[in-house]
């Protein structure tokens, strides 16, 4: 493997960097983006019942912020309770935009690592060559070291769409689940209004 990356030449270093740089953004984003963290199942009956048996929740409603990021748009809406609905929605809405920025965190890092990756490969591709038909000097070419060459410089074009295609489908995942997320959340703070201002039992 490294005689392999030795012969590609130095093109293919941003190209490994890429590589490792997406994995961990994959990674970390398979760690964060998950269901159970992100929007726990019951936390907005259990935040209802609990701000309503509560004579101070201010104690509440640090804690529910802190929880999840569903926890605090809930948080947001509480804290607004007592004011005209509008308000509370907006207070609320203002809280979901701030989460879903954060839940789109490495994305765009994530998509353009899928987007360039190609294009970094072509590039390492027609340097390679560039120094191939160079270094051949005219009357002298060797077709079998030329044939060689060429293999050689076709492993950046490789490895290019090799990072390419994984990052370009867990960032297509992440943005799905980001999507999902955010209308899960929205559904959440609808039945929080609602539950808060009589619309629901």
């Amino acid at each position: 493997m490294f005689e392999i990356v030795k012969a590609a030449g130095w093109p293919i270093w941003p190209l490994l960097l890429a590589s490792i740089i997406a994995v961990a953004l994959i990674i970390e984003r398979l760690l964060a983006l998950r269901a159970s963290r992100i929007v726990p199942p019951g936390l907005l009956q259990r935040s209802v019942g609990e701000f309503r048996r509560g004579q101070d929740n201010s104690i509440l409603l640090d804690n529910l912020e802190r929880h999840s990021p569903l926890g605090r748009v809930l948080a947001a809406g509480l804290r607004n309770v007592d004011n005209p609905r509008e308000v509370m929605k907006e207070s609320i809405e203002e809280a979901g935009s701030a989460v879903a920025h954060e839940l789109g965190r490495y994305l765009t890092t994530l998509g353009t690592i899928a987007s360039i990756s190609p294009l970094m490969g072509l590039f390492g591709t027609v340097i390679g060559m560039i120094e191939i038909f160079g270094a051949q000097a005219p009357g002298s070419g060797n077709p079998q070291q030329l044939a060689h060459g060429i293999s050689i410089a076709l492993y950046n074009t490789g490895f290019g769409i090799f990072i390419a295609i994984p990052s370009m489908i867990f960032w297509r995942h992440f943005r799905a689940l980001v999507d999902g997320f955010v209308v899960e959340m929205e559904q959440q703070a609808v039945r929080l209004v609602e539950f808060m201002h009589g619309d629901r039992k």
